[in-house]
């Protein structure tokens, strides 16, 4: 019976049905960001090649466009907001990962 219990953990963690410590502490936004490379350009409350999570999520406070803004931007890249150094595009990010990336930046970007 314990091997049984052994290999269902090891399945479930294998299939993603069980999170680690580490991937709870982090919200789901952030952690799409590192798997997608913003943090290159991008930090949550510094800025760095771009401007800070935080300064994206002032900037947009209360704009009802944000949402669909910043998505075609992650999606199709740009330039000219915040200085002439151009954002990437990111033509294989899904739509939902997307979203859930700009959810979290537009609410503040909280790293915990």
């Amino acid at each position: 019976m314990r091997g049984l219990l052994a290999v269902g953990f090891a399945l479930a963690w294998l299939s993603g049905g069980v999170s680690t410590a580490r991937a709870d502490d982090a919200p789901r936004g952030l952690a799409i960001a590192r798997a997608n490379a913003c943090m290159g350009c991008h930090a949550v409350d510094r800025k760095l090649v771009g401007p800070s999570f935080q300064q994206i999520a002032a900037k947009y406070k209360g704009d009802a466009q944000a949402p669909a803004k910043l998505a075609h931007k992650v999606k199709d890249g740009g330039s000219g907001v915040w200085g002439a150094i151009p954002m990437p595009a990111h033509p294989a990010m899904n739509d939902a990962d997307i979203r859930t990336v700009v959810d979290w930046v537009l609410g503040g970007a909280a790293s915990k």
